[in-house]
Order: C-alpha cells, then structure tokens, then sequence
C-alpha cells in the first residue's frame, strides 16, 4: 500500500512555502463572481488564503514569495466534485483518487457514502497530513436496510449529527414514514440531507421537506408520468430511464418552478446516467486516455456493466435516449427557472474517472444549453452559496483553492482542461508535480 501521509520533511517545506507565500504574476484573472476577465493582475496568496488583487505595477511582491508567472494564463477558483465515492483513509486507492482529482483542478468534494474514517481524514486533509482536496463528508447511508422504522431514522440522524458528519445521505428503499422521520429530525437539527428520492416520497414531498439536494435528478422522471400511471417499470431502478416516452414533458417547466421556490439543489450528475444508457461503444470508452490510470480490473468492471446494460432484454436504445435529452432540458429548465445546479459526476463510477469525469459533466452541462460561464459556477460560486466554504470566487479573503489555466475557459469550456497548475489550500503544484504524482498509476493494472 503506498503511504498517502507527506514526510515530515515535506509537511515542513509545505508549511514554509504557504507562510512565505505565493504571488501570481501579470495574471488573467477570472473571478466567477461575474462572466468577466480582469487582465494584467497579481494575486498574492499568503497562508492559505488570498491577500492582494491589483493591477501588475501596483501591487507588491512578498519578500521570499514564490513568484508564478500567470502571463496569458487564467486564474479561477478550482471546481469542486459534488457526488463524490471516497475509499477507507486507509485503502490503497485513497491517494489515486485524490492525485487524479488535484490534478483535475478539483479542490473540493463532497462524499456521498460516509464512513467513519472520513471525519479524522476530513481534518487531516485541512491539516496538510494527507494530499487531497478539501473533504465534505455525509455518514454512512440511510436506506431501506439500514433503517428499521421511524424512530430509528430520527436515532440514525441525531447520532450522526453528534458525531460531526456534514451531512446525511439518503439511498433508495426508505418507507414515507422513516423518510418524514428523517426529514423532520435532520431539519430540527439544521443538518442538510441530500441523494435519492425514495420512490414512496416523491420530488414534491422531498422539496416540501426542505431536502438539501437532489442528486441524479433521481425521481423527477416518475414525477413527470402522466397521473394514471402507476409509477412502475423503467430499468433496473436506474432513475426511470425507460419510462421517457411515457412522460409529459409539457410539464417540465413547472416541476423546474417548483424546485426553484422550494430552495433545494440538484446534482444532476447527468454524465453518469449517459455513460450507462447512451450508444457510445465500450471499447470507445475503455480506451478513453484517463482509464490509464484505473486500474485494469477496474475497467473491465465498467465495460462489463455497460455491456451488460445495454445487452438487456428490455432495454430500449430510443428510449434510452429520448430519456438522455429529456434530462438535459429539465437541467435547463432548472437553470433558466433559478434552481440551484452543483457540478458532480459520482466519480468512481462507470467510466467516470475522478477528476476527469468534472469536466465531461462540465461539456454536457454547455451541450444542454448553459453557457461556459454557467457550468463553472455549478462548480465554483454555486457550491460556496451550497456549503459556506469560503471558496469559489477569486477576491481577497478567499482560501485559495485555485486553478491556473492556459486558455480562457469562458471562451470554450474545454480550456478547463489546460491546467497549469492547481493551489490546493495555498499550496501550489505544477502540472509537471502533479503528473509525476500520478505517474505511479499510470498502467498499473491493479
């Protein structure tokens, strides 16, 4: 097992470069606090956080700051993965994941399936102990076989509150009566729940209850179905896909509206469900470059999985994808009706490869009709409003937690990807450090 905790040797070089400081030089700035570009700036970074923004030839550089030339170069906030899967603080796979998503330029995640390792990791992560993004973490799930009846739902969420987790997950499988339990609890507490909607509450009932987000668009399918349909079928439970040419989608604008005035989220994780139903051939996908630094047998799962998905007796190509462009026009209409969007992709999951699979959500969420500029803020201004984190937004005050681009990416959200290099907390890694970071993984086959 490869160890994932720096040298003290390291922690102490890391800890003199933050104290020192960091000044990005004649840099293109792009604050995301609006659709603009502010050229010609330095940014000074000092423990952690940002100190300084100006003009190039008005604003000192720190004696002993490190000096990174931002010429032609744009600096943003870093992105942030929202439906995130993270592996046990001592799983072997822990710092792979971490590395690819740093690399990435995601500075932030948010850990959808909690244990409780991830509260000591969650602090060390912070702390500078581990290598990583910054760590938002729910507990372990509540679902229809962790859950035996209302009050133990209410007990589940108020040891989890004690217990310093972020947030709750909810899975599929809860009754109406453990999921009201929960919801009354959690919001009683002030603790945010957030994941699927369990088939016997339904989107409306789960906006009424103040659920903190929605991810997967998990039931707004079935809450599109005409109102003397029983609700059943759609594939394998895989958010309804098989049920789009039953739907009325004349309604999609209200369902949006709806989820607008309630103030819930939505992680649409829409790369996801693509990945699964869509008609991209599996030996496109496995040999995509980021599936080099998964693991073999990792791969072979996933091809597997898709192959097995789309080779079932009931599966429906059209449909699959009648069902594909009804989701990106309800992503849309949630966009155009103010509902609150967050970038995820449920990364490890089916050919999304952490870090990567950000910014293939990030191109199907400009494919469904958002602007560059409206994608990044799903991952950057959005996921501040959502957390609290201090992050998001290139101004003075801000931890910085940045990416240093060599392309504007409001021109074409592909620039996104030319990474120069990512600040993680104040501290800063090339490109060439974070390739070598990765360079272990690289066909590893494990």
């Amino acid at each position: 097992m490869r160890k994932i905790i720096p040298t003290i040797a390291l922690l102490f070089a890391q800890t003199a470069a933050i104290a020192a400081g960091t000044a990005f030089v004649n840099v293109n700035v792009v604050p995301m606090s609006s659709e603009t570009v502010v050229e010609q700036q330095t940014v000074v970074v000092e423990n952690g956080h940002i100190v300084a923004i100006g003009p190039v030839d008005e604003v000192p550089i720190p004696e002993e700051a490190r000096v990174i030339d931002g010429t032609d170069r744009f600096l943003m906030p870093g992105l942030a993965e929202m439906h995130a899967h993270v592996p046990a603080s001592d799983s072997s796979q822990l710092d792979r994941y971490f590395s690819l998503y740093v690399a990435n330029g995601v500075t932030t995640i948010r850990g959808m399936l909690g244990q409780p390792s991830h509260l000591a990791l969650r602090k060390d992560l912070v702390d500078g102990k581990v290598f990583g993004p910054r760590l938002y973490t729910s507990g372990p799930s509540l679902n229809g076989r962790s859950v035996n009846g209302a009050g133990h739902a209410r007990q589940l969420v108020e040891e989890q509150h004690a217990a310093g987790y972020d947030f709750v997950k909810v899975h599929p499988g809860l009754s109406s009566d453990e999921f009201e339990a929960l919801a009354e609890t959690a919001n009683a507490l002030e603790m945010p729940y957030a994941g699927h909607v369990p088939v016997a509450a339904g989107v409306s009932r789960a906006l009424e209850l103040n659920m903190a987000s929605i991810d997967h668009l998990d039931g707004y399918l079935a809450a599109l179905l005409p109102a003397n349909s029983d609700g059943s079928g759609g594939y394998g439970g895989f958010f309804d896909v098989l049920l789009a040419d039953e739907l009325e989608t004349g309604r999609i604008a209200d369902i949006a509206r709806e989820t607008a005035d309630s103030n819930t989220w939505n992680v649409p994780t829409e790369i996801l469900v693509e990945l699964r139903v869509d008609d991209t051939p599996v030996s496109e996908l496995r040999n995509w470059p980021e599936m080099r630094y998964m693991p073999a047998a990792t791969v072979q799962r996933w091809t597997d999985d898709k192959a097995s998905v789309v080779a079932a007796s009931d599966f429906d190509p059209e449909v699959a994808a009648l069902a594909v462009e009804i989701r990106r026009r309800l992503i849309l209409e949630l966009h155009r009706a103010g509902a609150g969007l967050l970038l995820g992709s449920d990364s490890p999951q089916v050919f999304s490869v952490p870090g990567f699979s950000i910014h293939r959500e990030l191109d199907v969420l400009v494919d469904a009709g958002l602007t560059p500029y409206e994608a990044l803020r799903t991952g950057t201004v959005a996921v501040d409003q959502f957390l609290h984190s201090n992050t998001g937004i290139v101004t003075v005050g801000r931890a910085a937690d940045l990416m240093l681009l060599d392309a504007n990416p409001l021109v074409d959200i592909r620039n996104s990807r030319r990474i120069h290099g990512v600040m993680v907390r104040g501290q800063w890694y090339s490109a060439a450090t974070l390739a070598d970071k990765l360079e272990p993984y690289l066909g590893d086959g494990n």
